[in-house]
């Protein structure tokens, strides 16, 4: 099983693809634009005051347990440590191509060969039998091209996405906007309260905001990162107790959500803020879960910062935004929570056209699949509560298929599954589905059916303590083992 592995990317998902398929034999070389490995967790990406939203073990790999000195939720500077230590601990330095950009990516169908090329004269691409890409859905930033911002940027005034809003000291004595209302920009926005001159907060829509701890005593994973909380939404084929939630049991389901919905408005104070989404909390599952970022609601009552909703900007002048409601507020750095595109630079528009549809929409058959493209996979391609172990169990499912112990359905099955998830997810999402990669709340359930593949299913007790228990990396830390085992690697 001696194959040659490109791999595209060296956060969470390249890492763990590359530990997995060099030990099963395969020769690996991953390529990473960045100077350190971590994707989103680099210094060169990281915002002021960025933790990670899981706690500690719901966001550890599976064989290699986060340090128990690390807090429940750990800084994004401890959690490039981490799978710095990880690369080590598992000899991928040596595998691992920094500050290497790849520009294209091309399939020889004579030789069956990918051959990669990259920016960096000091280190070259290659040609792979299979290429990986592990580039991430969270790594090319969207900002939005504002009415005016020539004028802005020439009067000194400063515009970047969160993940390029790296140097607190760059808010410093200045009116800052914030633009959006999720995670990102609402811990960018408390960060620079009493940095800045002034900081307020531009939310188009409000969304539920969890709090870490219910009623300051409940840690938020007991109720969302169980295989209870994904059975509490709706997924697209109801197995088991699922059945009962939704039909005969449809009236707990709902009491259960309703109970929570109560004690998170009263616990934030929502209505006393004018901050209630005013739907219902089950909308959680249309994107993402965002948890309530430290001392934000706090900084809110006692004035220090400012939030506008209902709102967006409309037009930049020098010094100042016009915002949709008719206000003109002074401005000297914009920072954009607007979220990212979903695109592979990498590849040319013909190879882009074979693996996404005319609405952008990635068609992966169990979000890791392209259906026609040979010796090609995408992993990490999904908005997951686990992406680390939604990974892992991907590269697992890729190991069996690339070589040859996987039986797929046929080409038409798979398009046909594909086109349902798709249906689903725009339906479920109101149409926020991000190209075909948002799995959210479903993590567990994509790894079930990923590992039901390739038969390494987790015990019935493991799975019946999820019920119960948050998901943890150490519940996946033998399915690496058990699957060497089989292929004679132990």
């Amino acid at each position: 099983m001696s194959s040659k592995v490109g791999i595209v990317g060296a956060g969470i998902a390249g890492l763990c693809t590359a530990k997995i398929f060099k030990s099963f034999g395969c020769e690996v070389s991953v390529f990473e634009q960045a100077a350190d490995v971590g994707g989103v967790w680099s210094a060169s990406r990281r915002y002021p005051g960025l933790t990670t939203q899981n706690p500690r073990t719901t966001y550890e790999l599976s064989d290699f347990p986060m340090p128990s000195s690390f807090p429940e939720w750990p800084s994004g500077q401890q959690v490039q440590q981490y799978l710095q230590s990880y690369a080590e601990h598992f000899a991928l330095v040596e595998d691992i191509r920094l500050n290497t950009k790849v520009t294209s990516a091309v399939f020889d169908d004579q030789d069956k060969m990918w051959t990669l090329v990259t920016e960096s004269a000091a280190t070259q691409g290659g040609r792979f039998d299979y290429l990986i890409v592990c580039n991430g859905i969270f790594s090319i930033p969207s900002v939005p091209d504002y009415a005016g911002t020539d004028a802005f940027v020439a009067a000194g005034g400063q515009i970047c996405h969160t993940s390029e809003f790296t140097q607190l000291e760059d808010a410093r004595a200045k009116h800052v906007l914030v633009v959006g209302y999720g995670k990102s920009s609402c811990d960018v926005a408390s960060a620079t309260v009493g940095v800045s001159a002034s900081t307020t907060v531009i939310a188009r829509h409000l969304i539920w905001k969890i709090p870490k701890k219910l009623k300051n005593i409940l840690n938020f994973k007991f109720l969302f990162l169980t295989r209870m909380g994904e059975g509490l939404f709706r997924y697209i084929r109801l197995k088991g107790f699922e059945k009962f939630l939704h039909g005969k049991g449809l009236a707990l389901r709902n009491g259960m959500l309703n109970s929570v919905e109560s004690v998170i408005e009263k616990q934030l104070g929502l209505r006393e803020l004018g901050l209630h989404p005013d739907k219902p909390l089950e909308t959680i599952a249309r994107s993402t879960v965002s948890l309530v970022t430290d001392g934000f609601y706090e900084k809110l009552r006692d004035g220090t910062l400012v939030l506008k909703k209902a709102t967006e900007i409309v037009e930049l002048e020098a010094g100042f935004a016009r915002l949709s409601n008719g206000e003109t507020i002074p401005a000297d750095l914009i920072v954009c929570g607007t979220g990212w595109q979903q695109l592979v630079p990498f590849f040319d528009e013909t190879l882009m056209s074979r693996v996404t549809d005319q609405q952008g929409n990635f068609r992966l058959y169990r979000s890791v699949l392209p259906v026609d493209v040979a010796q090609l996979a995408f992993n990490g391609y999904n908005s997951s509560f686990f992406s680390q172990l939604n990974a892992e169990v991907g590269a697992l499912w890729l190991i069996e298929h690339f070589f040859g112990s996987l039986r797929l359905p046929s080409t038409a099955d798979m398009n046909s599954h594909i086109d349902a998830h798709l249906r689903w997810s725009e339906a479920r999402t109101d149409g926020k589905h991000s190209k075909g990669t948002n799995i959210i709340p479903f993590s567990v359930h994509q790894m079930d059916e990923l590992l039901g593949d390739i038969n390494l299913n987790l015990s019935m007790f493991k799975r019946f303590t999820q019920w119960l228990l948050p998901v943890t990396g150490s519940d996946y830390r033998l399915l690496t083992q058990r699957l060497l085992k089989r292929h004679g690697k132990l």
